[in-house]
């Protein structure tokens, strides 16, 4: 699957959807409140239907807006009538560790056939408990995970080979993503998704060397002409 973009703006799926190169898109409220999102409720489902279809087969994940437990499975159950390739985020834990989540993530999989999306992880462990709980995709915040002094990759590379050993079939997401060089080395670890904001992509397309190396075909080209 390769590359989630990491966005809520519409131009940016249209753009990358074009160029063939994104297999799904992932959103949060911070995201939604950066790009623009407003009106609540109803602006999320508005921007989120609009995504789902633009993206279509390839999966959206939404992430619900409450840690109440009754609050976050109605939102859930709802967000998951707005289009059949979405998919919800519950996170690991409360903020204050509440591990009511996880009882959530297995009632929406196993009970109400939502596909889930578990996240705010930092740890192969978190993501192992969060695929026994019956999530489809288990996100690892790469990004932060290096921050802490640790390396991601042995995180992923550990994560691949429990769940592989395990026969447990949740995609691994890595999400938090800094640098061009975290797309091909976490996806080397073992991870199935890496999230990635539309800056970063520029990133990996665009290399000085190519560019003076177009500059100087379309140069010579010029000069072959001319003669």
């Amino acid at each position: 699957m390769a590359i989630f973009l990491d966005t809520g703006k519409i131009k940016e799926v249209e753009r990358f959807m074009k160029m063939g190169i994104i297999r799904g898109v992932t959103t949060n409220p911070t995201i939604l409140l950066k790009d623009g999102v407003t009106g609540g409720k109803e602006g999320i489902k508005a921007r989120s239907i609009e995504i789902a279809r633009l993206i279509e087969p390839y999966p959206l994940s939404v992430e619900v807006t409450t840690n109440d437990y009754d609050e976050m499975m109605a939102q859930a159950l709802e967000y998951a009538t707005w289009a059949k390739n979405i998919n919800v985020k519950i996170t690991i834990h409360g903020p204050n560790g509440e591990t009511e989540n996880l009882m959530a993530v297995h009632e929406l999989s196993k009970k109400h056939n939502v596909s889930v999306n578990a996240t705010a992880m930092m740890s192969a462990q978190q993501c192992l408990l969060a695929a026994l709980a019956g999530a489809d995709y288990v996100s690892l915040f790469g990004g932060r995970v290096n921050n802490m002094g640790y390396n991601a990759c042995d995180e992923i590379s550990k994560l691949r080979t429990v769940l592989d050993y395990q026969s447990l079939n949740a995609k691994i997401i890595i999400g938090s993503t800094r640098e061009v060089l975290n797309v091909i080395e976490w996806l080397e670890a073992g991870a199935d998704i890496i999230t990635v904001v539309p800056d970063l992509i520029n990133g990996m397309i665009v290399h000085p060397y190519s560019k003076e190396t177009v500059q100087m075909f379309l140069r010579d080209a010029k000069a072959n002409s001319n003669q």
